[in-house]
């Protein structure tokens, strides 16, 4: 079984794209997956966060995370700047070991070109099935879409999530 994963370009500078992946709060403007992120401000590697997830049958769901990783920013030698978060499930399913889950989202800009947001869930455990992987990765794909159409919009427009 695959890992549920999206990818797209986006046209606008990455840390323009990377300071609307840390703003949580404004999750619900533009996000039709994740339409709430609770965590302290700013997000920090070792907070708790509480995704509240929507579907896109609607059915919602509370998932929570801890915070693993926060790669702000980074430039190298030939140019490429790069950005990583990264969060691992918490959920009762993990506890007992039954699905374990770590999402990383990645940015990657060449010089003079677009953003790509790439991610992606390592899932692993016996019950991963059960996790969904199809609408996980519908749910990234998604994701992605608002992320870009946040991105690319006109300075001071915001655009609703679509489903």
């Amino acid at each position: 079984m695959e890992d549920p994963s999206a990818r797209i370009e986006i046209e606008a500078p990455l840390e323009q794209v990377w300071a609307i992946m840390l703003d949580t709060v404004r999750y619900g403007e533009w996000n039709p997956f994740v339409e709430r992120a609770e965590t302290a401000q700013p997000p920090a590697v070792g907070n708790p966060i509480v995704l509240h997830v929507v579907w896109a049958n609607g059915r919602r769901t509370r998932s929570p995370e801890r915070i693993t990783a926060l790669q702000g920013p980074t430039t190298s030698a030939d140019g490429t700047t790069t950005a990583r978060m990264s969060y691992a499930y918490e959920g009762w399913p993990s506890r007992l070991g039954l699905v374990r889950g770590v999402r990383h989202q990645v940015l990657t800009q060449r010089p003079g070109g677009p953003t790509s947001y790439e991610t992606v869930e390592e899932f692993r455990g016996p019950l991963v099935r059960l996790a969904g992987p199809a609408r996980v990765a519908d749910g990234f794909r998604r994701h992605a879409e608002g992320l870009k159409r946040r991105a690319e919009a006109p300075a001071g427009r915001t655009s609703p999530p679509e489903g």
